[in-house]
């Protein structure tokens, strides 16, 4: 399995957008490979859309369970939501590659 430049340039505009995104309504569609997230403390929440290779990452599946523990996986926004503030996310997703 080869690395797609042009599917990665992809998600990394995508992943911007949605950062700048402000709305709490999602207007980006998720592109077949990603998953939608929705990460912050207290009542606002951030959407990033993140490719699906996270979840093969020992410190994301560990959010994953501090996820579960705190909201379950039935949540009204129709995505995952990660307990976790912004900045956090960020420089895990960093580590991990992602931006």
């Amino acid at each position: 399995m080869g690395i797609h430049m042009p599917r990665i340039m992809q998600a990394k505009q995508v992943l911007r957008q949605s950062l700048s995104n402000g709305t709490r309504t999602p207007t980006i569609e998720v592109p077949k490979g990603y998953f939608a997230v929705y990460v912050g403390e207290g009542q606002e929440k951030k959407r990033f859309v993140i490719p699906i290779s996270l979840l093969s990452q020992p410190l994301f599946q560990d959010l994953l369970r501090q996820a579960e523990e705190e909201f379950g996986y039935d949540h009204p926004m129709g995505g995952l939501t990660i307990p976790c503030s912004e900045g956090v996310f960020i420089d895990l997703a960093c580590r991990l590659g992602v931006f």
